[in-house]
């Protein structure tokens, strides 16, 4: 089974009242940093059999983001096994009720998905193997009761490298020129630019 962990984008400041900061939402940040972290996944040719998240807003609203760059229309599940609060036997229990799947991803909050991740990693044995930033996702491949194998984890740096080194190079006159590189035009294979583009993939199974 393949299971990307992914924290949720930025949401701003924590609220001392526990009502008001589980509906606390992304802020413009945050918006922006989960939907770039989907064209990322979108551009690794991530796909899944189902989305889990966390009841609160701000976890919902990365997974939407998410999902909609993956072109995933299914219902988004939500699990009270990734809340901020949540133990990893329930954690595990809902790797269980998943098993038959071949791929999911996993939307929650710190500490517990970083902690989640780290006790999947070590085979229980340690909380604090991985940190996992705001916005961040990994890609773990389990098998049975065997520790998992981390395969790639893709951070706010990262993401921001990426879209960098994406963007339309200046022309001489300082307009962006706009083209494709001549081996893109050649191939007919889309550029790192297009392929970070704001644009949906169409309608398939995702993993």
């Amino acid at each position: 089974m393949t299971v990307y962990f992914v924290r949720h984008a930025s949401a701003g400041q924590h609220k001392a009242n526990a009502g008001r900061d589980e509906k606390r939402p992304l802020d413009r940040e945050g918006v922006q940093q989960a939907h770039q972290l989907g064209r990322v996944l979108s551009a690794l040719n991530v796909e899944v059999d189902v989305v889990i998240s966390s009841p609160l807003k701000r976890a919902m609203q990365t997974a939407s983001a998410i999902a909609n760059e993956l072109g995933y229309e299914q219902k988004i599940e939500r699990d009270a096994a990734l809340r901020p609060d949540a133990t990893f036997d329930s954690f595990r229990h809902l790797l269980s009720r998943h098993q038959n799947k071949d791929a999911l991803m996993v939307v929650g909050h710190n500490p517990t998905i970083a902690e989640f991740l780290s006790m999947v990693l070590s085979r229980g044995h340690s909380e604090d193997v991985v940190e996992l930033r705001k916005g961040s996702a990994a890609r773990v491949e389990m098998e049975g009761r065997k520790a998992g194998t981390l395969h790639w984890c893709v951070t706010p740096k990262l993401l921001a490298a990426a879209f960098e080194a994406a963007a339309p190079t200046p022309s001489r006159n300082g307009h962006s020129n706009g083209t494709r590189p001549a081996s893109a035009a050649k191939t007919g294979r889309r550029s790192k630019t297009a392929l970070l583009s704001p644009e949906r993939r169409s309608p398939s199974k995702v993993r």
